[in-house]
């Protein structure tokens, strides 16, 4: 068997044999070295011959097997990733994170949390289907552990900050971000601003903070309100109902991720309440739902292409470059607005 491809014999239909290395390397009289060089890209080979090389590739219909190139090379070019399955935010995520991989001969694996699936399992899961780097989504664990996981392999974190634990972080300055939320509702005249917490995590902690460093920033420390959430729709609805039950609403609302901004609009919604002729409600993440027409929902942007092409590429970094200085890449994220923010009715009638 040669690196490349393995031997695929005729079957009992009178088919053809599958193509192999040493069929392209006689139809150009070179050997299998030098054409499996020019099949990995690899320097040496003149451009003449990777020509003829390719040509004759494309003749044969010669296909790499993948696998017993892995087998040979003793690598699998597997890229773990770890991924909530209830976040419509991470699996815009993994759609980036497949189409980045594949550009530079990688693929991934993906091990889910659920509910009933915590953390560590879900870790473990890539760890055994051989993963060479992990892609952590939104993790929780703390960075005690994961700076032990990142001695094992390299550890790229996305979305959370993570503090002297020695691997690679790609996130979006989400302080900022929630800052942008209320600097755009103070223009539009609001001063009583609520915010939806998202739990526990450094996520969560950065956005609040970020909530109420924009406040106090914009003269309105008086008006901090931080309601309970959890990051869920039915969170954002309970703490919509809370609002509406304490009978005194704010003029604006602004929530954790879309998915509680989602949850107020329903409960706000099925009191009657107009959003955003009363209430103006916004979200963060500009996920795939915060983008349809029947929320049409004012967001902030953390760039899911981007963050997934800079986490890749800090893993191929770590695997085949060798770089072992953790890194830190802060995205500037981007408000986006829609049609459920708009001018404060106090503020437009003068009071």
């Amino acid at each position: 068997m040669d690196e490349l491809s393995a031997p695929a014999p005729a079957g009992d239909n009178g088919a053809s044999p599958r193509p192999r290395l040493e069929d392209v390397a006689a139809q150009v009289g070179l050997s299998t070295a030098t054409v499996s060089l020019v099949l990995r890209n690899v320097p040496g080979p003149s451009e003449r011959t990777r020509q003829r090389v390719l040509k004759a590739v494309a003749e044969l219909g010669y296909r790499p097997d993948r696998t017993a190139s892995l087998l040979a090379s003793r690598r699998s070019r597997l890229l773990g990733v770890m991924v909530d399955i209830h976040s419509p935010f991470h699996a815009e995520l993994v759609e980036h994170l497949h189409t980045a991989a594949e550009e530079v001969g990688y693929d991934l694996v993906l091990s889910t949390q659920t509910r009933t699936r915590d953390e560590h399992t879900a870790i473990e899961t890539l760890l055994a289907n051989r993963s060479e780097a992990l892609i952590l989504l939104g993790s929780l664990a703390p960075a005690s552990v994961l700076a032990d996981l990142n001695r094992r392999v390299p550890v790229i974190s996305v979305g959370r900050r993570v503090a002297k634990a020695g691997l690679d972080v790609v996130r979006t300055a989400d302080d900022a971000g929630v800052g942008q939320i209320v600097d755009h509702l103070v223009s539009l005249g609001h001063r009583s601003i609520a915010y939806v917490d998202g739990g526990k995590g450094a996520i969560a902690t950065d956005r609040r903070r970020g909530y109420r460093n924009a406040m106090r920033r914009r003269g309105l420390g008086e008006h901090i309100s931080v309601l309970h959430g959890d990051g869920t729709e039915p969170g954002g609805e309970k703490a919509g109902r809370q609002l509406l039950d304490a009978g005194d609403l704010p003029t604006a609302v602004a929530a954790y991720n879309d998915q509680s901004a989602i949850g107020l609009l329903t409960a706000f919604r099925r009191a009657g309440v107009d959003v955003p002729g009363v209430v103006s409600v916004a979200g963060y993440d500009d996920d795939t739902l915060s983008r349809l027409t029947c929320f049409d929902l004012t967001t902030v942007s953390q760039n899911a292409e981007e963050q997934a092409r800079q986490a890749v590429a800090a893993g191929v970094e770590r695997l085949d470059h060798g770089r072992t200085q953790p890194r830190e890449i802060v995205l500037a994220p981007c408000l986006i607005t829609r049609g459920t923010t708009a001018r404060s009715v106090s503020e437009s009638a003068g009071t």
